[in-house]
């Protein structure tokens, strides 16, 4: 048995997320019918998290396991890639690992960015790669929200309601927001996330922005551990799935 590791890219748009379900258009799902297809036999892809329903990635870390040792990896990495041509996926490298190696379970950080683009115009470039929020937003109040997540807390505020996880409580080791003309961009990394917490993280944070919120208020509804106090999460066509270290 072989174990193969690779990044993957991918836009979101018009897939059901990444993880595979009955009769709707998955990533992994995709992914695996390529492999089956080139290796010809049945193959499981292991991703290093499960991105929602329009969540992007730009370095997505999964493994699959397969009876056969693949000889040329830069060959094999230009058929997947001949196959996913038209699915808006693409496998940026593979290497082979030990038979041990686990995409998720393996993973020591996890990096998301969200993206907004806020003006008065829509945007063309970033449609459904970004949120799109017309009303200018404050920067300095959204550094100031970003700061009041960073370091380990209880994160039930931000928790789905489907959300499986055995405990709410996450590290996060780094919540920063950078601006650059009208695009506003917030990084996000932890071991793991809860279920939509980047989304509902940012849902608040607008709010400060906007002025709807203080940051006395934002940092109450944190505290308060209640899901019902939580701003709308920010869509999913913003969210990228970044990095992911080992």
């Amino acid at each position: 048995m072989y174990n193969y590791h690779f990044i993957i890219e991918y836009d979101g748009t018009g897939y059901s997320g990444w993880q595979k379900q009955k009769k709707v258009k998955t990533i992994q799902d995709s992914i695996e019918k390529v492999l089956k297809r080139i290796l010809r036999e049945k193959i499981n892809v292991i991703g290093s998290g499960r991105t929602d329903r329009g969540v992007h990635a730009s370095a997505q870390s999964a493994h699959f396991i397969t009876k056969k040792k693949i000889k040329s990896l830069h060959k094999f990495l230009s058929s997947i890639n001949f196959f996913l041509r038209d699915k808006q996926i693409s496998v940026l490298e593979i290497k082979k690992k030990k038979i041990s190696f686990h995409s998720r379970f393996d993973a020591k950080m996890r990096t998301y960015t969200y993206l907004i683009v806020n003006r008065k115009s829509r945007p063309i470039l970033h449609k459904d790669r970004a949120w799109h929020i017309s009303k200018k937003l404050n920067f300095q109040s959204l550094k100031k929200a970003c700061r009041l997540l960073k370091g380990k807390k209880d994160f039930t505020t931000f928790r789905s309601s489907s959300c499986n996880a055995k405990s709410p409580i996450r590290t996060i080791n780094k919540a920063k927001v950078i601006k650059k003309d009208d695009m506003i961009k917030f990084i996000f990394e932890s071991k793991s996330f809860l279920q939509h917490q980047v989304r509902s993280m940012v849902g608040c944070i607008k709010y400060v922005g906007e002025g709807k919120w203080s940051n006395k208020k934002f940092k109450s509804i944190i505290d308060s551990k209640k899901r019902s106090f939580c701003a709308p999460p920010a869509p999913p066509e913003g969210l990228y799935l970044t990095r992911v270290d080992y």
